[in-house]
């Protein structure tokens, strides 16, 4: 009888079922993912088999047989329990599948080489038995990984909402506090404390500004290619960042742009980047330091640069730049998000954003944008 012939062969079972574990590809599974699925369920199987053969004595009965609940139950845990087990060990559903597959596999094979006498009634319980194991392993695998997501989704979008409401009400409360004092008439708007009015408020426009393009790529909002010419873009961005980096005592340069240079983007997504950029380098730029807007060609490629006085990173930290929630100065007043948005808004425009350090003077940040001139030129070749 089949439930005798897994309690005779068990060992070599889990041994061949643990040899075809060993020759899958990628992830392999570990050793205490068999032990702790293959072999319980294994048990649970001969136990199942055996309270079949009881309730039919023994004889070779037609039919699909009658299972009792409390053994379906304990099948049912141990395979949901296994699905879990793969979930938490980072593998796939895929291999919750193939876990029960070897086993039947194995069973299957071990029973031909060997000659047992083994009944049709009894593989189709074996069979519709692993049925049901895969099935529930397989609920209980999705039904876990979603929630997983979930938490993960959940728990990434509460720390961003309250980072965005902690930068929000800082700079609300330094406007209220500066036009509270200027109405008083201590002081004219031409002062210091016009000029925190006026860098709060920019820095409310900066931030808000921020958060709709991270909104936007996030959410995988189709964006609005426009052809534009570079030199008018530069000019918008540059109304905008002159004023901020006067109130910060900062220089900024903006060479001329090459005449009838195009980028074919969405205007507000590369603003975006742009300001980021450009807001990335007032902070960490030291008082009367430079910062450069730079646009030009190269190749088929359109390059827009922002250089800054920082003094440099230090090695191997350039791509950690663009982690999100990471600061990098003692000037806390940035959600740390600034350079990973502006990275995926340079990606939706079907860009690249990188970075260059210059030792010991500041960095380049270049948004790499392919030239739709040059694009149509080799079209036509």
């Amino acid at each position: 009888m089949l439930h005798e012939f897994l309690s005779s062969h068990r060992e070599e079972l889990i041994s061949r079922c643990r040899l075809k574990v060993a020759q899958r590809q990628a992830p392999r599974a570990t050793g205490s993912e068999l032990d702790y699925g293959i072999p319980v369920f294994l048990t649970q199987l001969t136990e199942l088999l055996r309270e079949e053969s009881s309730e039919f004595g023994g004889k070779n009965a037609s039919g699909p047989s009658v299972v009792s609940a409390p053994s379906d139950l304990g099948i049912e845990m141990t395979a949901v329990r296994h699905g879990n087990e793969l979930l938490l060990k980072g593998l796939t559903v895929d291999q919750v599948v193939h876990d029960y597959g070897d086993l039947c596999q194995a069973v299957t094979e071990l029973a031909i080489e060997l000659e047992a006498p083994i009944t049709n009634k009894e593989f189709h319980s074996l069979n519709r038995c692993l049925d049901n194991a895969i099935a529930d392993a397989v609920s209980a695998f999705t039904h876990e990984h979603d929630r997983v997501i979930a938490d993960a989704s959940a728990h990434a979008m509460n720390e961003r909402l309250g980072f965005l409401a902690h930068e929000f009400r800082n700079l609300i409360n330094q406007a209220m506090l500066a036009l509270r004092i200027i109405k008083e008439g201590k002081v004219g708007m031409a002062g210091s404390t016009g000029a925190i009015l006026d860098r709060s408020l920019m820095g409310l426009h900066n931030l808000c500004t921020r958060a709709l393009v991270d909104v936007r790529v996030s959410a995988g909002i189709p964006e609005y290619r426009e052809r534009m010419l570079v030199s008018e873009f530069i000019e918008e961005t540059q109304v905008c960042a002159a004023m901020d980096a006067k109130a910060r005592e900062l220089e900024l340069i903006v060479p001329d742009v090459e005449s009838g240079l195009l980028i074919e983007v969405d205007r507000q997504t590369l603003a975006g980047a742009v300001a980021n950029l450009l807001q990335n380098a007032f902070k960490f730029t030291k008082p009367h330091g430079r910062i450069a807007l730079k646009s030009f060609s190269s190749g088929d490629r359109v390059l827009i640069e922002v250089e800054d006085e920082c003094g440099g990173l230090p090695q191997g930290e350039a791509e950690d730049l663009f982690l999100t929630f990471e600061q990098r100065s003692n000037d806390r007043s940035g959600l740390g998000l600034g350079l990973g948005i502006s990275r995926r808004s340079v990606e939706a425009n079907g860009g690249k954003l990188y970075v260059r350090n210059l030792l010991g003077k500041g960095c380049v940040f270049t948004i790499d944008l392919p030239n739709p001139a040059m694009a149509k030129l080799s079209a036509h070749i």
